[in-house]
C-alpha cells in the first residue's frame, strides 16, 4: 500500500500536557521520501500561480518554507516570535487559549504587490496564521494562500481564514486537539 503525508507523522501522547495529542512532523521531516512528498503536495495546487516570496511561520514553518522557496527559486521570509528579529519590524498580536501573543516581520521583507504563499506545518484555532497574514497585508503584500501540512479542524482555523478570504490548503486532517 501506498505511504500518504500522514502515515509519517507520529502521535505522541499527553504531550505537552495531558490529554494532548502532539502530531510529530520531525518524523515526516527526517525521511526523505516523505519530506519530499509533504513538498511537491504543498506546492500542487499553486502550479502556474505567481509567487514572489514564500512566508514561515515559527518554527516548522522555516523548515517547509524554505524548501519551498528552494523549488520556486523565490526567496523565504520568516515572520517569528517577538524579539527574535534583529531589525526594524513590524508586529502584530494575536490571541492565544490564554493570553496573548506577538508575531514580527522585518520591516523590509515584503514589497507592496508581492504575491506571497503563507506555509506552517498545522493548522489548529488559525490565529498565528491570521497574525501572519494581517503581517504581511500591512506591508502591502498579497496572500494568495495559506498551506499546511496538517489541519485540526476541531478547533476551527481554516473557517476562520476562509472567512478572511484565504485559499487554504492542507495535506491531512487529524481529530481532536
Amino acid at each position: 500500500m501506498k505511504k500518504t503525508v500522514k502515515d509519517y507523522i507520529r502521535t505522541i501522547a499527553d504531550f505537552p500536557h495531558e490529554g494532548i495529542m502532539f502530531r510529530d512532523v520531525t518524523t515526516l521531516f527526517a525521511d526523505a521520501r516523505g519530506f519530499r512528498m509533504a513538498i511537491d503536495q504543498l506546492l500542487h495546487p499553486y502550479a502556474g500561480e505567481r509567487i514572489d516570496k514564500v512566508v514561515g511561520l515559527e518554527a516548522r514553518g522555516f523548515i517547509l518554507g524554505g524548501a519551498i522557496a528552494h523549488q520556486l527559486s523565490k526567496g523565504f521570509v520568516p515572520i517569528r516570535k517577538k524579539g527574535k528579529l534583529p531589525g526594524a519590524t513590524v508586529s502584530q498580536a494575536y490571541k492565544l487559549e490564554y493570553g496573548e501573543a506577538v508575531m514580527e516581520i522585518h520591516e523590509d521583507a515584503l514589497l507592496p504587490g508581492e504575491r506571497v504563499l503563507i506555509v506552517d506545518d498545522l493548522l489548529a484555532t488559525g490565529g498565528t496564521c491570521e497574525a501572519g497574514i494581517r503581517l504581511c497585508e500591512r506591508l502591502g503584500a498579497e496572500v494568495m494562500g495559506c498551506a499546511f501540512v496538517i489541519d485540526l479542524p476541531e478547533l476551527g482555523g481554516r473557517a476562520l481564514l476562509e472567512k478572511l478570504g484565504m485559499n487554504v490548503h492542507v495535506l491531512c486532517e487529524f481529530e481532536g486537539a
